[in-house]
């Protein structure tokens, strides 16, 4: 006959086992389609624009056909650009979290980290993201259990190098930045690179705050510089206080600037910047997406994995802008890079 204490010791093995049941049910449910995950995009900007739809379209490229259930959250930063508009827009996005009860919440760009992703730290809650230019430990995730992503690094070097093989006077740059608090690790970045340019001089590294000052500015620059470094162009403040909108910067830069011009990303070439060897959004968003799934299907810990930069990058030039600035690249050049041969006002 049965002690009690060996009943009870075979009940709860048994009741382990099917807890372990349910749950291995529960993944192949997920699997089989029936009860797909639920994932959170907060994107730190807004749709549609090539960087973070591009960036969502790799991750779920990454997530390699397991059933999913997306739904997004626009921070708008770059309209919402006061820290009392990113607060309550991140306010927004923490109440959307505890009301969907997302599997995991899928983070694009620095805003969103410092607004909401350092309220998880340490949760059960997995989080990755993609396109963060600051160092995982200025939010506190290195080392967070439930914390991982894909960095965003700039391909300054082989940009100026794209520059010069363009516009081979090249040889004095004039750096743009807005005042944006995500610019100070590109800024050091940069700088850094230089050691890998010899006879690249940079004449100033102005943080400009109004559109005024812009205008000012890029007017200025034929006297003192060969080219310019455009970089932070979102927060530049018109009369009223608002921000004018990247793409019009860029328009009026196209149109008015006499100088050559470079960038870090895709969007910036289409709207008139001459030479770019960029980011690419489809490479942030398919890393974070494969480092999502290994989380989800895999049952892997979002600790175990490295917080690292995607390196592909891919040269493009815009030869609208060259041409309107006199310059003809050469076949090799235009062989090796992706040309982009309108301006996007012009594709209207």
């Amino acid at each position: 006959m049965k002690s009690a204490f060996s009943t009870r010791l075979a009940l709860g093995v048994l009741a382990a086992l099917l807890a372990f049941a349910g749950v291995a049910h529960a993944q192949t449910q997920k699997e089989a389609g029936k009860h797909p995950y639920k994932i959170l995009y907060v994107m730190s900007y807004h749709s549609p624009w090539r960087w973070t739809d591009g960036q969502l379209e790799g991750f779920k490229e990454g997530m390699a056909g397991a059933a999913a259930e997306y739904k997004s959250f626009q921070m708008d930063t770059k309209q919402n650009s006061t820290k009392e508009a990113k607060e309550r827009k991140g306010r927004e996005a923490r109440a959307l979290i505890e009301s969907w009860k997302p599997d995991l919440v899928y983070t694009s760009d620095d805003d969103v980290q410092d607004f909401v992703a350092v309220h998880y730290i340490g949760k059960d809650l997995p989080f990755v993201f993609s396109g963060v230019n600051k160092d995982p430990s200025a939010y506190g995730f290195t080392g967070s259990k439930n914390i991982t992503g894909v960095l965003e690094q700039e391909h300054f070097v082989e940009s100026v190098k794209l520059l010069q093989a363009v516009a081979p006077r090249t040889k004095r740059i004039a750096v743009v930045f807005d005042d944006a608090q995500m610019w100070g690790p590109v800024s050091a970045r940069m700088r850094e690179g230089l050691k890998k340019l010899p006879g690249i001089e940079v004449v100033a590294w102005d943080t400009i705050l109004t559109w005024e000052d812009f205008q000012k500015k890029m007017k200025g620059y034929p006297a003192k510089a060969d080219a310019v470094a455009l970089i932070g162009v979102f927060n530049f403040k018109n009369a009223r206080g608002k921000n004018v909108t990247y793409q019009e910067v860029l328009r009026w830069t196209a149109e008015n600037s006499t100088l050559p011009d470079l960038g870090f990303w895709i969007d910036r070439v289409y709207f008139g910047t001459l030479a770019a060897v960029t980011v690419s959004e489809r490479e942030q968003g398919l890393a974070a997406g494969r480092i999502a799934r290994q989380i989800l299907v895999e049952g892997k810990a979002p600790s175990s994995f490295p917080m690292l930069p995607t390196v592909k990058g891919i040269p493009v030039i815009n030869l609208a802008r060259a041409k309107k600035l006199g310059l003809k690249p050469t076949t090799g050049v235009l062989l090796s890079a992706e040309v982009i041969e309108k301006f996007d006002w012009d594709k209207k």
